[in-house]
């Protein structure tokens, strides 16, 4: 899950703190990597008066922050109105977007609003970014998307999916976010999940992390010196000899570090039609435990062992090479969905650098090869088997899969709809 690090006493009462909120699969773009397989709006999505309940729910639950996503959130028909009552609420909202229709009119309307910040989705230098984002010109939409949030007086990030297509611009997209006057950054590995499920090939190797980690660690000091905040997703990492200064989001913080997965614990997804699970990334078809029109948000989140999974988990969960690591107590197999989407179970996650590192030390690593399809539905996933090798194995390394590139012809699709009357 692409998502902030929160800051709570460890015996906190579990609680939506922090909410990722699909208004709709609605999308104006059609990105390779998308897990949600974005595009059309699902069948039945929320109502703008279903939605403005559920933030009623939420101010009661005592969520303190949500992130607007879709799709693409800006297409919802009340989206400005979302927005407005969650400020009213005095709950912080916040916005994902790929940036295509961010014009400088709904950048104004957005923080007139209430939006707090907002982070564009940015996975490259021009070629790979149009590449991912299958449209040409969504590099520049992008940009101009930052230009516009921050002359409107919204605080600005990006975040970057990081697989083996673009991985070479880590350095490069520093300096232009630099430049940008981006505040925050955060980078995540590609999972396989939904559209990437489809396209194995860009998906990191477990053992790139050896590499990958290390070029992380020195930007991250780079962006301390320019006041950047800069934090990896919660798919990467974990207990490396980085691993607290990648999860420290100031410098004098010494103790950061993976703490689990905090799916159904202090966060919450919300898909566009009322389903609610614990992480937005995570499987639809294993992890909603329930419908908004069918239940109150307070029972789904009590109740529903679906969304439970992180607070009565127990080590007996943990299986492979997860069983026996030295970090098992605060890891717990690292990201839930990730997890699931590359062996079809939670407990045992290959995407580890300190595994890695462990494998390494051994003149191994581990390779992931395909197993099994992804059946093409939103947040769904493939599997894979995992293959121990030498670590100087020749590898095959098949050319990337080319993206039908749409070049931009017409005016990008701009703010929320008017609704009917």
């Amino acid at each position: 899950m692409a998502g902030r690090r929160l800051r709570l006493a460890p015996d906190q009462h579990p609680r939506p703190v922090y909410v990722v909120w699909e208004l709709t699969l609605k999308c104006d773009l059609h990105c390779t990597h998308c897990g949600s397989r974005a595009g059309h709006a699902r069948p039945d999505e929320l109502t703008v008066q279903e939605a403005l309940d559920v933030v009623k729910q939420l101010a009661e639950m005592g969520t303190r922050e949500v992130v607007l996503i879709g799709g693409e959130a800006y297409l919802y028909e009340g989206f400005l109105e979302v927005i407005r009552a969650l400020d009213e609420a005095g709950i912080t909202a916040v916005m994902t977007t790929g940036g295509r229709g961010v014009t400088p009119e709904l950048a104004r309307q957005m923080k007139e609003a209430g939006l707090s910040r907002i982070s564009v989705s940015i996975d490259g230098l021009r070629e790979r970014h149009d590449r991912m984002r299958a449209l040409k010109g969504s590099y520049e939409a992008a940009l101009a998307a930052l230009d516009h949030c921050r002359a409107a007086g919204l605080i600005v990030g990006a975040n970057t999916n990081l697989n083996r297509l673009n991985h070479g611009d880590l350095e490069a997209l520093f300096d232009v976010f630099v430049a940008r006057g981006v505040a925050t950054w955060q980078v995540q590995l590609t999972t396989p999940l939904g559209r990437a499920a489809d396209r194995t090939e860009m998906t990191l190797q477990p053992y790139d992390l050896l590499g990958i980690v290390p070029r992380l660690a020195a930007l991250k000091r780079k962006a301390l010196e320019q006041g950047m905040t800069m934090l990896p997703g919660n798919n990467l990492g974990y207990f490396g000899p980085e691993e607290t200064l990648l999860r420290s989001p100031r410098p004098d913080r010494e103790k950061d570090h993976w703490q689990g997965c905090q799916a159904g614990r202090f966060v919450m997804g919300i898909e566009s039609d009322g389903a609610v699970k614990g992480c937005p990334s995570l499987q639809t078809s294993h992890y909603v435990g329930g419908h908004l029109r069918d239940r109150k948000l307070k029972p789904i989140w009590d109740e529903t062992p679906e969304l439970r999974f992180s607070r009565d988990r127990t080590l007996d969960e943990l299986w492979g090479f997860c069983a026996t690591c030295p970090f098992k107590e605060p890891c717990r197999g690292g990201c839930s969905f990730t997890a699931q989407a590359i062996l079809g179970r939670r407990g045992n996650n290959p995407y580890c650098h300190y595994r890695a590192r462990h494998f390494e030390k051994q003149g191994q690593r581990e390779r992931l090869v395909p197993s099994a399809a992804a059946p093409g539905q939103p947040f769904d996933n493939g599997t894979f088997d995992i293959v121990v090798e030498p670590l100087d194995a020749p590898e095959p390394r098949p050319d990337l899969p080319p993206a039908d590139l749409v070049q931009i012809t017409r005016k990008p699709l701009g703010g929320p709809r008017k609704r009917s009357r």
